[in-house]
């Protein structure tokens, strides 16, 4: 009896990876139907995950208006359907607006249904607010399963070149403003969190990472630098 669960567990084991990590793994190594870095060089991409967040996303909103600066956002449809005057401002304000699943929970624990209607709910939570189509998508964590590049093939599949772990209070305190001077160059798509109610995360984290970014978009403009959003790829 033994034996025999032994040997369910270890195809129960091999399923999951075939249908998670190999397709996730494959798809991020050979860089197959997605979009990781700016290749035409034209500058820095500034991506945010999670939102909107009714504090903190209107603040980044502020700041990203100060500058002059449009940013591409990837949001949580539910929170759309709880926020939809940021979303009718972002759309104003000319940022980008992309697909981050209607509940945060990662592609490796969906079916191809449950998949497909993470999207589609979301798609449409988005285009109440904006009535505009929706182009781009982002999976959770960067997590794929074998049935996403079919199911997620009308969209534009936008990943990163750099990420900080901005999710976490200590981080931006202490590592984020050098990591985004070190790591940034104009063939750039940068991650970033306006919201920290995610599994993993500290819910002030945002509040730290706008100010470094404040911080970091004075300096960088300074110098020239040029910040797009995803349409302009």
């Amino acid at each position: 009896m033994t034996h025999i669960w032994m040997i369910s567990l270890g195809i129960i084991l091999l399923l999951f990876l075939v249908y998670t990590i190999v397709p996730t793994v494959i798809i991020r190594v050979s860089g197959s139907g997605i979009t990781q870095k700016n290749k035409r060089n034209n500058g820095i991409v500034l991506t945010f995950d999670d939102g909107p967040n009714p504090e903190y996303t209107t603040r980044l909103l502020d700041l990203l208006k100060k500058y002059e600066i449009k940013g591409s956002f990837f949001v949580v449809g539910s929170k759309v359907r709880n926020n939809p005057d940021i979303i009718k401002r972002m759309h104003d304000e000319g940022h980008t607006i992309g697909i981050h699943h209607y509940d945060h929970v990662s592609s490796w624990i969906l079916s191809p249904f449950r998949l497909r209607k993470q999207l589609n709910m979301t798609e449409k939570a988005i285009m109440d607010c904006t009535h505009e189509k929706v182009t781009f998508y982002r999976p959770p964590w960067g997590h794929f399963n074998i049935f996403t590049p079919m199911i997620s093939k009308k969209y534009r599949v936008i990943m990163w070149s750099a990420i900080f772990g901005d999710w976490k209070v200590e981080t931006c305190k202490n590592d984020l403003l050098n990591q985004l001077r070190t790591t940034s160059t104009e063939s750039s798509i940068i991650l970033l969190h306006d919201c920290g109610e995610t599994l993993g995360a500290d819910k002030a984290a945002p509040h730290y990472m706008i100010e470094v970014l404040e911080v970091y978009l004075e300096e960088t403009i300074k110098k020239g630098t040029k910040f797009i959003t995803l349409k302009d790829l």
